[in-house]
């Protein structure tokens, strides 16, 4: 078997080959931490896990970076509107967007770096494209320019010359070209800045990624994931800039996963319909959002709604119900034709769902793999009282492992001993926060904060003795 993927590079399928035989290094676009996450980004996370998983789940050794964008233009207007620093705006964030990851079962990156703890490696960069004729300074401000790298638009289609006046373009009388894009902004009052050779300010956007991607992964590295609304103008330009400073391919294969809507209509907060990750597990079980999320092949559009999710239980329920079910078999000694009938439809069914995962990760495929052993474990149930030991071991451990490629593994939501000290820390860590902003006088963000703890089932009680919290009980 072998495995494809569709590359948004080259617009078709193509054979995935690593860089380096057995290793994959993998990046993908992470939060910018100015609010929660909301269900379409949640898709993009939960897409990359499952490729992860997979790649792992058929012997490769995988490095997978994601970043943190705590700085740019809508952390900088979120922290003033809330009252905090951005720095305290990020932290806060970063740690709601752990939290719900954990929720969805996404395994935490190897290394999730921060832009604002690379600003030096980010100059360094910028001060690349400067020397190479790539960037030019106007007034404490860098822009690229589109024009000196002549492969612009080999990823989205979007020639330079065709967008003069498209969307998402920043409009500056600065810039040489409308389509031209600042890798280095200068320091405006009241928002944060670092020093440089161009004088106080702070990075672009897309420079952040360039710059961490390639530290922690290399100047060429395997496979860059995000979401479809990412391909223009973010990851045009980190391909412009990150080439043009370096002289090498940026990515090897680029996979972005497709819209979500909500019932039927873009989500959007204008329309009433933005649905956070921490809305939507109160909707349903985060196993069951995960497993709609999977549900659908992530180049597909997928629309949640109440009846999809509806949809997604009554299937999940049934595959494990079908694994409690037979796990709960007694042991018996000797093999029968039953249990050879068995391993014999649970292994045509692993090799379907292999098959379906190096098809570009066709997860309903291998989906429909699973119920295929389902169907063989009910039926097995129903003509047998019990199960020889190694056969039950085999079987068993065989749909476990596929249930985890997906991330739907019986053990979702049942935290281990070591998960629970790790929620324990995070919330802890919110209502140290939330006594620094008392002290302070901040009342306003400190009672939001107190708020927004008990939409989620978290309870403060200011005591002489201190802040208490508590998990409040579901009725």
């Amino acid at each position: 078997m072998v495995l494809t993927v569709y590359n948004t590079m080259g617009k078709r399928l193509e054979k995935f080959v690593p860089l380096r035989r057995g290793d994959v290094r993998m990046y993908v676009c992470g939060p910018t931490v100015y609010d929660y996450v909301h269900i379409g980004n949640a898709r993009a996370f939960v897409i990359a896990d499952v490729v992860r998983r997979y790649l792992e789940y058929i012997g490769f050794k995988v490095l997978l970076v994601c970043n943190v964008t705590d700085i740019d233009d809508k952390t900088i207007r979120r922290a003033k509107e809330s009252g905090m620093s951005v720095q305290q705006l990020g932290d806060y964030f970063t740690e709601a967007y752990l939290g719900d990851m954990a929720f969805l079962n996404v395994r935490e990156a190897d290394v999730s770096p921060r832009a604002t703890k690379h600003i030096p490696e980010i100059v360094e960069t910028i001060e690349t494209l400067v020397k190479k004729g790539y960037a030019y300074v106007v007034d404490g401000n860098v822009y690229f320019d589109v024009s000196k790298f002549k492969e612009y638009g080999k990823l989205s289609g979007n020639k330079a010359e065709a967008l003069q006046a498209g969307a998402r373009i920043e409009v500056d009388s600065k810039k040489r070209s409308p389509m031209d894009f600042a890798v280095w902004k200068a320091w405006k009052k009241g928002e944060p800045g670092w020093y440089s050779p161009w004088g106080k300010g702070r990075p672009g956007w897309h420079i952040e990624c360039s710059t961490m991607a390639t530290k922690y992964l290399g100047e060429t590295f395997d496979i860059h994931m995000g979401g479809k609304d990412l391909i223009f103008p973010h990851h045009e330009n980190e391909v412009a800039q990150s080439e043009a400073a370096n002289g090498k391919p940026f990515a090897g294969f680029w996979l972005h996963n497709e819209w979500l809507t909500v019932d039927g209509n873009k989500m959007s907060k204008s329309l009433g319909n933005f649905v956070t990750v921490r809305e939507a597990v109160k909707m349903c079980k985060p196993r069951v959002l995960r497993f709609f999320l999977v549900s659908a092949h992530y180049r597909s559009p997928v629309d949640f709604n109440k009846e999809a999710l509806k949809v997604a239980e009554t299937n999940l329920e049934r595959l494990l119900n079908a694994l409690e079910r037979f796990e709960g078999l007694r042991e018996g000694r000797v093999r029968g034709p039953g249990d050879e009938k068995l391993l014999s439809e649970v292994a045509a069914a692993k090799t379907k769902f292999e098959e379906a995962m190096d098809d570009d990760f066709n997860t309903p495929l291998a989906i429909s793999a699973l119920f295929d052993v389902a169907k063989s474990l009910y039926g097995y149930i129903e003509a047998n009282g019990e199960v020889e030991a190694e056969a039950k071991k085999e079987v068993s451990g065989t749909l476990r492992k596929l249930l985890s490629v997906l991330g739907v593994e019986p053990s979702l939501g049942e935290p281990e001993p070591e998960q629970t000290g790790l929620v324990e820390d995070l919330v802890q860590l919110v209502v140290d926060l939330r006594n620094r902003l008392k002290d302070r006088k901040e009342w306003d963000v400190a009672d939001r904060i107190r708020s927004e703890l008990g939409d989620i089932g978290i309870v403060l009680e200011d005591t002489s003795e201190g802040t208490r919290w508590r998990v409040k009980r579901r009725s």
